[in-house]
């Protein structure tokens, strides 16, 4: 099996690049957004159950101009139905052997390769649990938002953040209702993960993800197409990123 059989839409320099940092990575995740036209075919084919699905807020925290965004900064907050919620602060893309083996071993501190039709990105993320109902409190605007993140979160952002900016001078963006759903097709050697998130504009990505090491990567994406292809779901469509949907509607909405 050649890598160019399991990604053909990347060029053989992408394949390379790719390799190299899943040497330093501890997961990856394969994504693969399903366009609105064919969510529900989708749903119906590999049998999700949409009640069995775990309600989310996200919301995300930039400056009104998504100053973070561009470098390449990603700060969130989550309520999850049922259980704590968390923070993250996440940068990307990073090559990992730049990380220091101090951050590395920090609690809650990870490196993932997220893949999708025709590209890739490598992220460092450090993510801590945080009670639903403080998240809750930031949210609302009635504590200031460093409350939702540890020291050691804090000390992250800054090392990275643009000079000048404070996680206390970020916007609130959001929050968004996600349905996540965790899922084992019956005709397939895994779990899946589906996230649908609902714009208040009416529009839905869908997005169908499944995690595994590095060193089954490829393996698991040819299986993972295979089986989707097998069941209707288009691979060829154009892909879209839930954060960078979500960070420019907010933002206009509130530019506006």
């Amino acid at each position: 099996m050649t890598t160019d059989t399991v990604l053909p839409s990347l060029s053989a320099e992408q394949v390379t690049e790719m390799l190299a940092l899943l040497k330093g990575a501890d997961t990856v995740e394969l994504k693969l957004s399903v366009p609105e036209s064919g969510q529900r075919s989708a749903v119906r084919a590999l049998q999700m159950d949409p009640l069995e699905a775990q309600i989310r807020q996200v919301v995300f925290l930039d400056t009104p101009d998504l100053l973070l965004n561009r470098h390449g900064l990603v700060v969130r907050a989550r309520r999850i139905q049922g259980r704590p919620g968390d923070s993250v602060v996440k940068l990307r893309p990073v090559v990992p052997e730049t990380l220091s083996a101090a951050l590395r071993a920090m609690p809650g501190f990870g490196v993932e390769v997220d893949a999708m039709p025709g590209g890739f990105v490598c992220s460092a993320r450090l993510k801590a649990p945080q009670e639903g109902a403080l998240v809750k409190t930031v949210l609302d605007g009635e504590q200031p938002i460093r409350k939702i993140f540890t020291k050691e979160q804090r000390a992250f952002f800054s090392a990275h953040a643009p000079d000048g900016v404070g996680l206390d001078d970020l916007a609130r963006l959001g929050p968004i209702n996600v349905l996540k759903l965790k899922f084992r097709p019956t005709d397939y050697d895994g779990r899946m993960v589906a996230e649908m998130w609902l714009y208040p504009d009416g529009s839905r990505i869908l997005e169908l993800s499944t995690k595994t090491v590095p060193s089954q990567a490829f393996q698991v994406a040819t299986v993972s197409k295979a089986y989707l292809a097998t069941h209707g779901v288009d691979l060829t469509a154009e892909q879209q990123t839930k954060t960078k949907r979500a960070l420019e509607f907010f933002a206009a909405e509130l530019a506006g």
